[in-house]
């Protein structure tokens, strides 16, 4: 019997090379490599069901989507709120900044009109305390020169047209204060110092401006009975009577008084004027 032949296989010429023949895998290896494949499969299986899963119920991933929209909106609400209050401040503040200048401005303004009243009231109060040296250093002045020239010129000595002018003014004491008034039972100043010089031929004007320029001015410390006097500046008179000597005056002085006789120490006039 014919052994078998056994076939003989050729070997690679590098096979006998001990770093080109290919390692063997060994069991551990093979296995180790075989569970990480299942791993994986596995996990892709578990992916794969997890997607079919959340492709059918969507909702499980959008419910915290309105939690997260109301908290933001809480805080835009806020953030506007607060921006709100911010500019009803800056408002507020230019407002109350607004007022201060306002009121600041006044006050200024008030101060200097205070000031300019002071200054107004001050040189008012001078000027009548000047006015009023002038009239006492004026009455001293008239009062002893009628003493020294009371015997030449009473009114008892006074004669002719002077005489008649003092009697008539004397007769109308007590007589009504009027303004415009020409006799025979009420006077003003003027038209009673017409309606005297009248009875001696002598036209007087019919205002008290115009009877203190009429005739001769002179001066008050040479009085003689029969002058008119006269209150106010020569031209701009507003009131005349007439001396009658020992340093009285008669005259239609005002509606409280009527016609009266007076000392010059009442009310000192300005000047004088002789007509006769």
């Amino acid at each position: 019997m014919e052994e078998p032949l056994i076939p003989v296989v050729p070997m690679s010429l590098t096979a006998h090379i001990r770093s080109h023949r290919k390692p063997r895998r060994s069991a551990s290896t093979i296995a180790m490599r075989a569970g990480v494949a299942s791993g994986v499969l596995g996990t892709l299986a578990v992916a794969t069901a997890a997607g079919s899963a959340n492709a059918a119920e969507p909702v499980t991933q959008t419910l915290e989507l309105p939690v997260l929209t109301g908290d933001l909106a809480a805080q835009v609400a806020q953030s506007a709120q607060a921006t709100q209050q911010a500019a009803a401040n800056y408002q507020l503040q230019a407002e109350r900044d607004a007022a201060a200048a306002a009121a600041a401005k006044e006050a200024k303004k008030d101060l200097a009109h205070a000031k300019a009243e002071a200054k107004k009231k001050a040189e008012a109060a001078r000027k009548a305390a000047a006015e009023r040296a002038t009239r006492a250093a004026e009455r001293t002045t008239l009062t002893t020169a009628s003493s020294s020239s009371s015997d030449s010129t009473s009114s008892s000595t006074a004669t002719g047209s002077a005489a008649a002018v003092i009697a008539f003014v004397k007769a109308q004491i007590g007589d009504a204060y009027v303004s415009g008034g020409t006799g025979p039972n009420s006077w003003d100043c003027s038209g009673l110092m017409q309606t005297a010089f009248k009875q001696v031929g002598v036209d007087l004007p019919r205002v008290s401006q115009d009877q203190s320029t009429f005739g001769t001015q002179v001066s008050l410390d040479n009085l003689l009975p029969g002058d008119i006097l006269y209150w106010g500046s020569a031209g701009s008179a507003y009131h005349v009577a007439v001396y009658v000597g020992d340093g009285m005056f008669v005259g239609a002085q005002n509606p409280s008084t009527g016609v009266a006789e007076k000392p010059l120490s009442y009310d000192p006039p300005t000047g004088a004027v002789r007509v006769l």
